[in-house]
């Protein structure tokens, strides 16, 4: 009994967080110009068809979401999922998180790429953040941050 009422209590407590991030990125506005020409890849617009937007972990979904919620735009992916050929030839770190459906680089049409550095840094479910100094996207990650962060690991140009 002990363990149905913990079931319970974890599909409870599943449904009560889907229900405080979903509805607002249900929301999020994919229109404009910002937008037009963009292809979807299973429901993410994507800046290509090189971008792989369909392995993608439920925790980076969840950041996902909560970008397109707190900005009320829907992202554009520039890279997604990688496998070992397609990380190499893009320049990716050997032990990639896009190799393993955790990272995304993405811009949001409209909002500066300040504002989206600031969001995520704010963002606790962000592990990993990457700036690149002269693009308009942002690089997130849901690594797990080492113990005692407070604030993502931030690399190139951060």
């Amino acid at each position: 009994m002990p363990r149905l009422l913990r079931s319970i209590a974890a599909i409870a407590l599943t449904a009560i967080v889907l229900a405080g991030c979903l509805p607002m990125a249900m929301f999020a506005s994919g229109s404009g110009s910002g937008y037009s020409g963009l292809r979807q890849d299973w429901g993410t617009y994507v800046s290509s068809g090189n971008v792989n937007a369909l392995c993608i972990s439920p925790k980076l979904r969840f950041v996902i979401w909560e970008f397109e919620g707190h900005f009320g735009k829907r992202i554009v992916m520039n890279s997604g999922y990688r496998n070992a050929f397609h990380n190499a030839s893009a320049g990716g770190a050997d032990n990639s998180y896009h190799t393993k459906c955790m990272a995304a680089d993405f811009y949001i049409p409209g909002v500066p790429k300040q504002e989206l550095i600031a969001f995520a840094m704010r963002t606790d479910s962000v592990g990993g953040l990457g700036c690149y100094p002269g693009r308009n996207f942002i690089h997130v990650d849901v690594r797990d941050r080492p113990r005692g962060r407070r604030t993502p690991v931030t690399f190139s140009g951060c």
